[in-house]
C-alpha cells in the first residue's frame, strides 16, 4: 500500500517540477532583452550606421496583392435606371483596373452584372448581361485582353442592399469588378 501511495506521490510530483523547471521568470527576460538593446545601441553608436532603418524590399507577389487589395476597395461600376452606359465619373477607377490587367496579363477578372428588383428576373438577367459586357469592353478598350476578362450576369438574385426604396435600387444598379 505504502509503495502505491508513492508510486502516486511521483506521478503528480514529477509533471509539477518538470512544470516549475520549464517556467519563465520574466524579471531575467526583461534583463537579458534590455542588455541586447544596449549593446545593438552602442553598435549603432561607433558604427554611425542605424541598423533598424533598413526596410525589406517588397517581392513582386507582395507588390501585386497590394495592388489587388487597393483595386478591391473601388470595384463597383453604378449604373443609371435602365441603362448599361458607364458614367464618366468611373473613368479613372475603371482605367486603375485595366492598368494593372494590362501589367498582369496572367491575371484574370470576372465581372458581374447586377440589377435592381424592379422588371421581370429575365429583362434583368439580360440588362445584368449587357452591364457586365459594357464594363468588359471599356476594359478591352483600354488594353486588356479578352481572354482575361470574364462576365457573368445575376439579375436581381445578388442584391447590394435588400431594401425596396430608391438609394437601395441605386445601389443595387452595379457592376462588379471580383479577380
Amino acid at each position: 500500500m505504502n509503495a502505491n501511495k508513492a508510486l502516486k506521490s511521483l506521478f503528480i510530483a514529477v509533471p509539477m517540477l518538470t512544470l516549475a523547471a520549464c517556467s519563465s521568470n520574466q524579471g531575467a527576460e526583461e534583463a537579458v532583452d534590455q542588455q541586447t538593446n544596449q549593446q545593438v545601441e552602442q553598435t549603432q553608436d561607433q558604427s554611425g550606421v542605424d541598423v533598424g532603418a533598413v526596410e525589406r524590399e517588397k517581392t513582386p507577389e507582395e507588390i501585386r496583392a497590394e495592388k489587388v487589395a487597393q483595386l478591391r476597395q473601388e470595384n463597383m461600376i453604378f449604373f443609371a435606371f435602365d441603362d448599361s452606359r458607364i458614367s464618366s465619373e468611373y473613368a479613372q477607377v475603371l482605367a486603375a483596373h485595366a492598368d494593372f490587367l494590362v501589367q498582369n496579363p496572367n491575371v484574370t477578372v470576372t465581372i458581374e452584372g447586377h440589377c435592381d428588383e424592379r422588371g421581370t428576373p429575365e429583362y434583368n438577367i439580360a440588362l445584368g448581361e449587357r452591364r457586365a459586357k459594357a464594363v468588359a469592353q471599356y476594359l478591352q478598350n483600354l488594353g486588356v485582353s479578352s481572354s482575361q476578362v470574364t462576365t457573368v450576369s445575376y439579375g436581381e438574385e445578388k442584391p447590394l442592399i435588400n431594401a425596396s426604396n430608391p438609394d437601395a435600387y441605386a445601389k443595387n444598379r452595379r457592376g462588379v469588378l471580383v479577380y
